[in-house]
């Protein structure tokens, strides 16, 4: 099995989608821009929704589950939430089929079973969460409420890319209610710091902190914090985002509480999502042109054992050895495939494996167990070594944590050297053209400024950086005053 996958650098977008296909991860279904995540695809999922679940309710937070319909009076309710989201919505108008008298066999919409008011298929979920909210909160002691919800949603996406953009896609969406602005804006900043946390720790990724521009956040909010990556082709992706939403969704829905004093007030809000772009954003931060490339924490088989034999006799002696290896890395909660086909020949597995990104592979043998060694292969570096058979479960541990830092430490470099100062405009559309990544750059704060800039360049503010150091300059565009630089890139 030769895994002839197109080179990043002759074609990227087509590297990406060969590999989405031939690692099995997902494919196209029969509704246009929607996905079928395969097994593969969906148990890296799982694995990212085991551990963020985990770290949101380690920080107070419980799951809940709202209807995927949203009825369209609440949709509106919040006016710059709906707009930001109308030209992405699908919208159900009838509730029922009905056998086409004048083609046979077919069905049609039957118009006496239109809705009494339109359903929007939820793009997001704060507007019939805030609805309910209205009926779970009266006093200051309800708050806060600290909700997380796994769904899906449905934004009508024009151009789609498995993963990256869907029509249809899953996610996680945290919406919390708060008794004070500093509560909300906290717990703003604390989802954005469990986002850091899991993409760099556990996706091996590193990211950049900071806040989007007023023409960049979510809409509805106040103020939206994201992290940002930057992917092998030069291009960023918006890798998690948090959103301080202030009062807007409680006045919308007259969402109030008694204080402790018997006033009532207007309670403030968050939210929060990554969702299975995420995915997306692994392939194309570690993978190669062999194919797939998986840190070892979200990896679903960490190890896989390759059994190499001739006749019935050999497979006997090396299926015992091979058993017995599985077993002693599993007790250590080593996540361990033993691939015992044996309708493939070792190549096509070798070749299978590395093409799904499995960090490390165990190949044994008849001369193997005789010289009471084995073969271990790494997928981040496609080196090889010899190893002595006892050694095998303190040496997977070591390299598994060697490759999950080597896999941060070469995405860290990668964007370290693609992160270019500058301080014309001239250099700016160069760098962007010929280089691509981040361009850290002065702007003067215009929305219009801004727009220029994406028009001239396809480079959009990516965030203005947490960590960013205040210092005096001129904007790249139109030499006006700045005390910041802030983070440019053309982005997926």
């Amino acid at each position: 099995m030769a895994n002839k996958i197109t080179t990043r650098d002759t074609d990227y977008s087509k590297w990406y989608n060969e590999i989405v296909v031939k690692a099995d991860l997902a494919e196209n279904s029969a509704v246009r821009g929607c996905m079928i995540i395969k097994p593969y695809g969906y148990a890296i999922w799982e694995k990212m929704q085991a551990e963020l679940d985990r770290m949101f309710k380690e920080t107070g937070h419980e799951n809940a589950y709202f209807p995927l319909f949203v009825p369209k009076s609440l949709f509106e309710a919040e006016e710059k939430n709906a707009k930001g989201f109308a030209k992405e919505c699908a919208v159900v108008t009838h509730y029922r089929l009905k056998n086409d008298e004048n083609a046979p066999g077919k069905l049609m919409v039957d118009p006496d079973a239109k809705l009494e008011e339109e359903l929007v298929v939820r793009p997001t979920s704060e507007a019939v969460i805030w609805n309910a909210y209205k009926n779970w909160i009266q006093s200051y002691r309800d708050l806060p409420i600290l909700i997380n919800q796994w769904a899906n949603v449905v934004r009508w996406e024009m151009r789609t890319r498995l993963f990256l953009r869907t029509a249809e896609f899953l996610w996680q969406e945290g919406h919390t209610a708060h008794a004070t602005k500093t509560e909300a804006i906290e717990e703003t900043k604390l989802m954005n710091q469990v986002y850091t946390d899991f993409v760099q720790n556990h996706m091996a990724i590193p990211v950049i902190q900071g806040i989007k521009t007023e023409s960049e956040r979510f809409a509805g909010a106040e103020e939206t914090y994201c992290i940002e990556a930057l992917m092998q082709d030069g291009k960023a992706l918006q890798a998690g985002t948090s959103h301080f939403l202030g009062q807007n969704f409680a006045k919308a829905f007259d969402v109030k509480y008694a204080t402790a004093e018997g006033d009532l007030e207007y309670v403030w809000a968050t939210s929060w999502g990554v969702s299975t772009r995420l995915i997306g954003a692994l392939i194309m931060t570690h993978s190669d042109d062999n194919g797939l490339v998986l840190p070892p924490k979200l990896a679903p088989n960490q190890v896989v054992i390759v059994p190499i034999y001739k006749g019935e006799d050999q497979q006997k002696k090396v299926v015992e050895v091979a058993e017995q290896i599985k077993l002693e890395l599993s007790n250590r909660n080593i996540r361990v495939k033993f691939d015992n086909r044996d309708n493939f020949k070792p190549g096509y597995k070798f070749n299978e494996h590395e093409l799904k990104g499995v960090p490390l592979r165990i190949a044994i043998g008849p001369k193997d167990i005789e010289s009471g060694t084995l073969e271990v292969a790494r997928r981040d570096t496609l080196s090889k070594s010899t190893i002595l058979r006892e050694e095998v479960v303190d040496y997977v541990l070591d390299k598994l944590d060697q490759i999950q830092k080597n896999l941060y430490e070469k995405a860290k470099d990668f964007r370290d050297s693609h992160t270019t100062e500058v301080n014309d405009f001239e250099s700016f559309k160069k760098i962007i053209e010929v280089k691509g990544g981040f361009i850290s750059a002065h702007w003067d704060g215009t929305i219009e400024t801004e727009d220029a800039i994406k028009k001239s360049t396809k480079a959009t503010i990516r965030c203005i950086p947490l960590k960013g150091i205040k210092e005096n300059g001129k904007c790249v565009y139109t030499g006006k005053p700045s005390t910041q630089r802030v983070l440019f890139a053309k982005a997926y």
